[in-house]
């Protein structure tokens, strides 16, 4: 199931929305707001695959939100507005309807956000030499190994951490998978959330590992590998 938000200030709008999504078999609707801000609650605490958003909203636009927006869920704009066509797609959405939309386009567009759902969900690397690729933001992005210090889950979702830039990768995978491609030699699991590079590890505690002066902690589960490393058992 594709779990959806739709978001529309005009409340007939809106529930002509909800009624469309219950006829998608394979939409599960996790809520129904009149704003954006609501949305953005509902989304830190449940997880979101699609976002049928309306753009002229009071407050936060449709536009704002998904720029505001790290982590971005596939989007469909509905909108009774032709004229932010380019601007919706520019901003990488998954397709623009424009009202009043007709259920078979509705049921196309969904289709659309089915298929694209369905190949985010398949693992995406690509092993090479040193390197592999995942995806992030509709594109294959290659990850060389050695360039990673280390990876972040966060639920669905995991964050690799690169020596050559600041910001971090963010790519849908579990972070079992993402450890299956790793060499056991160069990475470390020290936590249901973080794996690591040895070689850029500087430091060991007993319930600790430090990068530096970063503090990444160490799980129980975990600490059996940490005394090995460090032969320290």
């Amino acid at each position: 199931m594709i779990r959806c938000i739709a978001i529309d200030d005009e409340p007939l709008a809106l529930e002509l929305l909800t009624d469309n999504i219950s006829k998608v078999p394979y939409l599960q609707l996790v809520a129904a707001c009149d704003n954006a801000m609501e949305a953005m609650s509902i989304m830190e605490q449940q997880t979101v695959d699609l976002i049928f958003l309306d753009i002229q909203m009071p407050g936060l636009t449709g536009l704002q939100f998904i720029q505001s927006m790290t982590v971005k869920p596939m989007i469909i704009l509905i909108t009774a507005y032709e004229k932010f066509a380019l601007q919706g797609f520019e901003l990488n959405v998954t397709d623009y309807l424009v009202k009043p939309v007709s259920l078979d386009r509705f049921v196309n567009a969904c289709n659309k956000a089915r298929e694209l759902f369905y190949l985010r969900a398949q693992p995406k690397v690509a092993s090479g030499a040193g390197y592999f690729f995942v995806n992030v933001d509709y594109s294959l992005v290659k990850v060389v190994t050695a360039d990673i210090i280390y990876i972040e889950g966060l639920k669905d979702y995991i964050k690799i951490h690169l020596k050559s830039t600041q910001r971090p990768l963010v790519t849908r995978m579990p972070m079992k998978t993402i450890e299956e491609q790793l060499s056991p030699e160069s990475f470390i699991r020290i936590h249901k959330s973080y794996i690591v590079s040895i070689a850029f590890i500087t430091s060991v505690r007993k319930s600790s590992v430090f990068i530096d002066s970063l503090e990444l902690p160490v799980s129980d589960n975990y600490r059996d590998g940490i005394a090995a490393l460090t032969g320290k058992l």
